[in-house]
C-alpha cells in the first residue's frame, strides 16, 4: 500500500464502533474457520492450517474473528498502527484472546510468514496501487485447500461515491470538516445532500472519510474483477454478495446482464480456494457436525427465535424453538443415514447457511 494510505487510516481509523460495541457469537457463524473450511474441502482443517490472517483488519475485525475462533492463531494484520491500537483494545475489553497484531504492507514477503487456513482481505485491494501483485501476495500465504475472502467495491455500487470524490479533489476539499461545511450549505436536493442523508457512515468521522477522502480508491466491474482473480491463480469458489447465484459463471452472466443497465448486485463478495478439495456430497456415511458458533443458541430446552444475518449471500432459515432443539443434536457427529428423509432435508437446509457442516465419510472427527 502506498504510503498516503497509511497516513489517511493513522488519521481515520475505520470502522468507527464503540469500544463497548459487541457481537453475538451466533453471528460470527461465516468466519469460523472449520465451518468455512468444511464447506469447501469435506472435513476439518488440519492442524498446520488453522491460522487465520486477517489483512488490513482495521479497527474491529479481529474483535468477531476472535469470538468466532477462540483457539485458533489469528494474525492481524493492518498499514495502521492506530487501527491496530483500537482493535487489540476492543479485543481485550471484550475478553478476546490469542490475536497476533502486526503492522506491515501485506504486499512484503518480509511482512508474514508460514501459510494460513484462512485469509481474510474484505474491502482491501481495492486501496492497493498494485491489486493484482497484493492478491499475489496474499495468494502465496495460502495453505493448500485453504480459502480466501475477498471484497471489492463495484463500479455501479459505488458511482455516487465516487462522483462527489471527484467532485471534493476538483475543490481541494481534502478534510471532513471541509466536507461537513459543504454538506451544510448544500441544497436538499444535491447530490451531496442526498448521498449523506442516505448514508449511516458520514455521519461518522471515520466513515465519511473513508466513503469521500481516501487516497486510493478503484472500482470494479465484474469482468476486470474476474480478470483480478485470474491473476492470482486460485479458484473461485463461491460469490457471497446479495442474492448471488451458487454457480460461478452462472451468477458472472447474471451480473454482467445488471451491468447493462448499470446496475449491480452490490460490492463484490468471493471465496477463493487453493487446491480445495470441493464439498462433501449426501451420502449416507457423510457425517453433520454443528458449527461451533451456534453451540450457545440451542439446546433442548429451546425457546423463542433467532436471527443470524445472511452471509453467504442469502437469507438464513430462523431458528425457532424446533429448529434450536434439532440441531442441538448435532454437538456431536451425526450420522446422515441415520436422520430421517425430512429430517435429512432440513439439515441440508441448515448446511447450505453453514449452521451444519457436511464432513465426508473418511475425514477425520473432532
Amino acid at each position: 500500500m502506498s504510503e498516503t494510505v497509511r497516513r489517511h487510516y493513522e488519521l481515520y481509523p475505520y470502522p468507527q464502533y464503540p469500544l463497548l460495541a459487541s457481537v453475538r457469537r451466533c453471528d460470527t457463524y461465516a468466519s469460523n474457520l472449520s465451518a468455512i473450511w468444511s464447506r469447501f474441502n469435506g472435513e476439518l482443517p488440519a492442524p498446520a492450517a488453522r491460522r487465520i490472517l486477517i489483512a488490513g483488519c482495521g479497527s474491529f475485525a479481529p474483535y468477531p474473528f476472535g469470538i468466532a475462533n477462540p483457539a485458533t492463531q489469528i494474525t492481524a494484520l493492518d498499514l495502521s498502527t492506530r487501527s491496530l491500537r483500537r482493535a487489540r483494545l476492543h479485543c481485550l475489553l471484550h475478553g478476546v484472546r490469542g490475536v497476533e497484531f502486526c503492522a506491515g504492507d501485506l504486499c512484503d514477503p518480509a511482512t508474514l510468514s508460514g501459510e494460513y487456513g484462512l485469509i481474510d482481505a474484505y474491502g482491501v485491494l481495492h486501496h492497493l496501487v498494485d491489486p493484482a501483485t497484493g492478491l499475489r501476495a496474499l495468494a502465496a500465504r495460502l495453505a493448500p485447500g485453504g480459502i480466501m475472502r475477498v471484497m471489492v467495491y463495484s463500479s455501479y455500487t459505488r458511482r455516487e461515491e465516487e462522483s462527489i470524490r471527484r467532485a471534493l479533489r476538483l475543490l481541494k476539499i481534502q478534510d471532513v470538516a471541509g466536507v461537513r461545511s459543504l454538506i451544510a450549505r448544500s441544497a436538499p436536493e444535491s447530490r451531496l445532500r442526498r448521498f449523506s442523508d442516505a448514508s449511516h457512515e458520514v455521519a461518522q468521522r471515520s466513515g465519511l472519510a473513508d466513503a469521500l477522502l481516501h487516497p486510493q480508491v478503484r472500482t470494479y466491474r465484474i469482468e476486470p474483477f474476474m480478470d483480478l482473480v485470474q491473476q492470482s491463480a486460485l479458484e473461485p469458489l463461491l460469490f457471497a454478495h446479495r442474492q448471488a447465484l451458487p454457480d460461478i459463471h452462472q451468477e458472472v452472466l447474471r451480473i454482467k446482464r445488471m451491468e447493462q443497465g448499470r446496475r449491480s448486485p452490490g460490492n463484490f463478495v468471493l471465496y477463493l480456494g487453493r487446491q480445495t478439495k470441493g464439498r462433501a456430497a449426501d451420502h449416507d456415511e457423510a457425517r453433520l457436525l454443528l458449527n461451533p458458533c451456534l453451540s450457545g443458541v440451542v439446546g433442548p430446552f429451546s425457546f423463542g427465535t433467532v436471527h443470524c444475518p445472511p452471509r453467504l449471500g442469502l437469507d438464513n432459515p430462523p431458528l425457532d424453538g424446533s429448529a434450536r432443539r434439532f440441531l442441538s443434536r448435532f454437538r456431536r457427529p451425526v450420522r446422515a443415514g441415520d436422520l430421517s428423509a425430512s429430517e435429512r432435508k432440513l439439515a441440508g437446509e441448515f448446511c447450505e447457511a453453514l449452521f451444519l457442516l457436511r464432513l465426508r465419510p473418511d475425514a477425520p472427527l473432532p
